[in-house]
Parts: C-alpha cells; structure tokens; sequence
C-alpha cells in the first residue's frame, strides 16, 4: 500500500506556473504508475498526465501538451507535475494517484489516491 500527500497548489494568475509535488510512502513505489488526475467544477474527473514505473514513459491529456510536465525521482519517493502557461480552464482540484497497472490513463484504474491540492488561475 501507499500513502500520497500533495502539495503546491494555490492561487496564480493567467500565464503564470505552479509546480506540484506529491509525497509518497512505501516501500514499492518504483512498481506504480504514478499519475495526476484533476477535478473541475461540475466536471468529471480526468488524467492530466501520468509516468510509467521506470519513468521512461510519460503520457498527457491534449490540453495539457507543451505546458505541463511530470517527472519522478524514484529514490526521494516523489512525484511532480510543473505547469507553466496556466489557462482559467485548469482551475481544478489536482489529486497525486498511483496504479498497479503500467501506463493506465483510466481515473478508476488508479487505486491510491492524495486528498488533492487546489489550483486556481485568475483571468
């Protein structure tokens, strides 16, 4: 089992960054698929992006592309997501989740989940 706590979230304006960074504890961590999922208002939630066991292989939501990169570091057990170029539209509640499948970009595929960090862009 793992534990995933999130942090970095906040308030940004338009065109700015932020950078997430989540936690994890467990001894495996190497044999998850780590992802960030997000949760807009009245929106269901959907992968923002994901990076595979190895670290090898990363994969993101077309939205996303060219502005947002993931990337973990095996040994201090963590996972990041740094988002530049912030759009209104990324206003969302980020959660930090990992899988025992490789590579899955399905939210209920994801079976251990942070209590998410807020990201709100300003207009």
């Amino acid at each position: 089992q793992v534990q995933l706590v999130e942090s970095g979230g906040g308030l940004v304006q338009a065109g700015g960054s932020l950078r997430l960074s989540c936690a994890a504890s467990g001894r495996t961590f190497s044999s998850y698929t780590l992802g960030w999922l997000r949760q807009g208002p009245g929106k269901e939630r959907d992968l923002v992006a994901l990076i595979n066991r190895s670290g090898g292989a990363t994969s993101y939501a077309d939205s996303v592309k060219g502005r947002f990169t993931i990337s973990r570091a095996t040994a201090k057990n963590t996972v990041s997501l740094q988002m530049n170029n912030l759009k209104s539209d990324h206003t969302a509640v980020y959660y930090c989740a990992a899988s025992h499948y490789n590579s899955v970009e399905v939210p209920r595929l994801y079976h251990y989940w942070g209590q998410g960090t807020q990201v709100t862009v300003s207009s």
